[in-house]
């Protein structure tokens, strides 16, 4: 069976009644410095069980948390998953359906999305909540958007400690639109409070600082609102959710808007997606938020419903009054994190992010005992933290992933200079046994 769906007479009549005589015609306006030089060279067309085997194959090479013990963090993140999120989830009026385009129609899934701004509102403290971006990355670069438009500045400063993914999404979507983008250099692994206020101007709209940032260090953001809030600069704190539990609140540091990865919270790793961003600010700004709003009202009836209330991409209103294109949201994503939250309360969280806090400490501390791994920083984190090593990470993490433990992030991949660090993270679902089999396995590597 061909998995192209057009015969060559089904070719000829478009191309016919597009007035093209060929395929080459069709593509002239597509310039030649693009164009695919030579044959791809695929190899012969299989069938449908052939095919499927080799998919199985190529997919059994694969890793998964599921059978190694999992110590990876920088951004996504081994936390348990109750039972009951990929239940309810899974049920077919949830499952299915896509995206609320015609909202008012599907009630199941605008009460789902209300369920979950509501609860992350909860989380941050912030004013308003949106329905969800596509990640923690682009909800980032969405903020600084928002920042820009908000202020009319266009300098926007990110703190060097912010996950560098991050940081180049948001680079990419502020280089079309000519925004500056320049980086808050760190010290100790922190954000250096003397450079933020170095680097502060009238034309800085905005200030993005991540904590716990990029190196599970908890950053001093009550020490830097001040200097951003004095000049008229927007402050973007990046959060991981847990960590909400038991530190202070967006709110609580007078952030004007609270991004981050909601992975965490219900959705397992996947092998790197789909996640989904949260993205919650002051009201004072809810009309210029990206994606979607879902409000609860009352019909004619009084009977209480919900409806899209704001949509802010060109297609739903005046494109030039459009602050974003982002057309969707993470749906199915964020209705896990609706289940998450809901099933584990105020106190779950809270518990999770103490054990996370615990555990993590006590690895830290064992591992810092085993001659040739040292700490590398001595500021207060949450559940990841940096390990100096004698001899290159990356040689570290392949001994271990023998013994099927993924030690952890080598920083080294992302930063030459960091080839002997290691980033650990340990969340509430690693016991202390398979704790001890890490330092076991470090230390055998020593």
């Amino acid at each position: 069976m061909s998995y192209v769906p057009n015969t060559d007479h089904n070719r000829k009549e478009m191309l016919k009644a597009i007035g093209a005589t060929d395929l080459d015609e069709l593509l002239q306006t597509v310039p030649q410095a693009v164009r695919l030089k030579q044959d791809l060279k695929l190899p012969p067309a299989l069938s449908e069980p052939e095919l499927t085997k080799l998919l199985q194959d190529m997919a059994g090479r694969n890793t998964h948390s599921g059978q190694a013990i999992c110590f990876l963090g920088g951004g996504a993140y081994d936390h348990f998953v109750p039972a009951i999120v990929d239940h309810i989830i899974s049920r077919s009026e949830f499952y299915t359906a896509y995206t609320p385009y015609q909202a008012e129609v599907s009630q199941g899934t605008l009460q789902s999305i209300y369920e979950f701004q509501s609860l992350i509102c909860e989380l941050t403290g912030m004013d308003v909540a949106n329905a969800s971006m596509y990640d923690g990355a682009t909800a980032a670069a969405e903020a600084a958007l928002l920042a820009h438009g908000h202020t009319g500045r266009n300098q926007i400063l990110v703190a060097e400690s912010v996950n560098p993914n991050y940081r180049k999404v948001i680079e990419t979507y502020c280089c079309s639109i000519k925004m500056k983008v320049d980086s808050i250099p760190s010290s100790q692994g922190l954000t250096d409070p003397d450079r933020l206020r170095e680097k502060m101007s009238d034309g800085v709209a905005c200030v993005i600082i991540q904590t716990p940032n990029f190196l599970g260090l908890l950053e001093n953001v009550k020490q830097m609102e001040p200097v951003v809030h004095s000049s008229g600069a927007l402050l973007i704190l990046v959060c991981d959710p847990i960590s909400l539990g038991l530190l202070r609140t967006p709110a609580e540091y007078n952030a004007d808007i609270a991004v981050g990865e909601g992975q965490v919270l219900g959705n397992s790793l996947n092998l790197g997606g789909p996640y989904l961003g949260y993205f919650a600010a002051r009201q004072s700004l809810v009309r210029k938020m990206p994606g979607r709003i879902v409000a609860a009202t009352t019909d004619t009836r009084g009977k209480r419903g919900f409806v899209m209330t704001l949509q802010t991409r060109e297609q739903h209103i005046r494109r030039e009054k459009a602050t974003s294109n982002i057309c969707t949201n993470q749906a199915l994503c964020a209705l896990a994190a609706c289940v998450y939250l809901s099933m584990m309360g105020k106190s779950g969280i809270k518990k999770v992010a103490q054990l996370c806090l615990q555990k993590s400490h006590y690895a830290a501390e064992q591992i810092a005992g085993i001659e040739g791994f040292s700490l590398s920083y001595a500021s207060p984190f949450f559940k990841e933290f940096v390990v100096d090593t004698l001899v290159p990470s990356s040689m570290i993490i392949s001994a271990l992933l023998k013994k099927g433990i993924f030690a952890g992030l080598d920083l080294g991949s992302i930063n030459p200079k960091m080839k002997n660090r290691l980033l650990v993270c340990v969340t509430e679902k690693r016991t202390k046994e398979e704790i001890d089999l890490l330092v076991d396995g470090l230390r055998e590597v020593s």
